[in-house]
């Protein structure tokens, strides 16, 4: 194991795992609505996509690094989805509303999120490129990066959701619950617009 390459790894991983990305922000929406414990699948989703994701990087990081369309048609992809699920939120009513339990989002949404999310295939790219040695050359060892990326992850987004969810219980009337969708709401679209900008 190259410790020094390890380190730089996850000065690159730890900042973008906790900062307000869509993953992030449909936690702590999600949570904020509906509570930590019932957005668990949603965030189960987002552990399976994201290691369903890591595996096809891992196979396929040439092929992909080599074709620029598929990152960018995923990519408008994801943003379209990422819209989707800011409306969705940012319509919602507040927590009481009767038809709540027909809302909650699943594994299915946190799984789909990672797979049209072009940054998320950039992001991991960079993984594979750049550290996929930290472990050694093989395909195991690529795995292992992956599944770190994952649990740094994973923390970032049960922080968020757990911010959510005290967002739920400290305002917890309808007009605040109602007001907390929509800025949630609108920081979501936010990000989909800022995965659009140039880099």
């Amino acid at each position: 194991m190259d410790v020094a390459e390890l380190v730089v790894m996850l000065a690159f991983t730890l900042p973008i795992s906790f900062l307000p990305g869509p993953n992030n922000l449909l936690s702590a929406a999600h949570s904020s609505r509906y509570g930590f414990k019932d957005s668990l699948p949603l965030i189960s989703g987002m552990v399976v996509g994201w290691l369903i994701l890591g595996v096809v990087v891992g196979y396929g990081a040439l092929f992909i690094e080599e074709n620029k369309s598929i990152l960018a048609g995923l990519t408008y992809v994801g943003v379209l989805y990422i819209i989707y699920l800011s409306y969705h939120i940012s319509t919602s009513h507040s927590v009481n509303n009767e038809n709540i339990s027909e809302e909650k989002l699943n594994i299915g949404t946190g799984i789909m999120l990672q797979i049209v999310n072009g940054k998320a295939f950039i992001h991991l790219l960079i993984l594979m490129t750049t550290f996929g040695t930290v472990f050694g050359s093989t395909f195991t060892s690529k795995m292992i990066v992956v599944a770190l990326n994952v649990g740094i992850k994973l923390i970032g987004w049960i922080g968020w959701g757990l911010f959510g969810s005290a967002l739920k219980e400290k305002f917890s009337d309808e007009a605040s619950g109602i007001l907390i969708n929509r800025i949630f709401g609108f920081s979501l679209f936010c990000v989909a617009i800022w995965i659009l900008l140039p880099k």
